[in-house]
């Protein structure tokens, strides 16, 4: 088995990846059907893109447009008329995305707190992470109660259980995956947990007053940010065995309650079949 194995909940089905293989599984009309290709990071290609920090960066993007793509081809598979993404249409749908989060995430708590702080001070800036962070909870608790996202939800649970299952060495089979947990310390939602915790901390020191250059001051600090937790969240994973570890991730464990759902039998079906396809070069 490779050294690292993760994944993402797609539309009906879930994407799995080793460190040079990625296989994505959907169910179609009944049917499981596959997509799976080659994966090669460009940190390979450079020993300053494998710096700490830097990988973490590049690792976000590469993974970002990776879940771009497998989302629109499974969206493509369930999709009545058999039109398929466009590569214009995906590039678009990113940059919505990074503009709608940069929005939501950064420009909102800004202006939300100006309302209850106009001096930019180590108290203006708590109350800045306070708004990030409710807005963060609220968003997860409104799109869990959509149906589709539901769904979905429940594919992400069912990915972290197959990924659970291999790694405490037993046979992919329904009945094993389904008894091993949904929460996986690797996971997304635990990351991004951290890049919230860790805003709070480091917009805590930005002082100016000028509005435009607070707003420039945190959005160029995000893929530092990324970065510094996507090491953080690397380095606890190979630690998890250690108590303070376990302390520190906690948190992203508690968000997963909120990301993932129980997966019943035919979602857990397609979780293995994707996990064994992209183990097929790596066993």
């Amino acid at each position: 088995m490779p050294s690292y194995v993760g994944g993402q909940a797609v539309i009906e089905g879930v994407m799995m990846r080793s460190e040079d293989r990625i296989a994505t599984a959907v169910r179609k009309k009944g049917k499981i059907v596959f997509q799976t290709q080659h994966f090669k990071s460009v940190t390979e290609q450079s020993r300053f893109l494998r710096l700490p920090v830097v990988r973490g960066v590049v690792f976000l993007i590469e993974m970002t447009a990776l879940g771009m793509r497998t989302l629109a081809w499974s969206a493509d598979q369930q999709s009545s008329t058999g039109e398929e993404f466009s590569k214009k249409e995906l590039i678009m749908t990113f940059a919505i995305s990074i503009l709608a989060t940069i929005g939501l995430f950064v420009i909102a708590p800004y202006y939300l707190t100006k309302l209850f702080q106009s001096d930019v001070d180590l108290k203006f800036n708590l109350i800045d992470g306070g708004f990030r962070f409710g807005i963060f909870v609220g968003y997860l608790v409104v799109i869990r109660m959509m149906k589709d996202i539901r769904r979905v939800f429940q594919y992400h649970g069912a990915e972290h259980k197959a990924v659970n299952c291999v790694e405490h060495k037993l046979p992919l089979t329904v009945s094993n995956v389904r008894r091993c947990s949904r929460i996986h310390p690797r996971c997304g939602t635990s990351l991004l947990v951290f890049v919230i915790g860790m805003s709070i901390v480091l917009f805590s020191v930005l002082k100016s007053q000028y509005w435009y250059i607070n707003i420039a001051e945190r959005i160029l600090l995000i893929p530092v940010i990324a970065g510094i937790s996507y090491e953080v969240l690397k380095f606890s994973a190979r630690h998890y065995d250690r108590k303070i570890i376990r302390a520190i991730v906690q948190p992203g464990l508690w968000f997963q309650r909120l990301t993932t759902s129980e997966p019943n039998g035919r979602q857990i079906e397609v979780a293995i079949a994707a996990l064994k396809k992209v183990l097929e070069k790596s066993m």
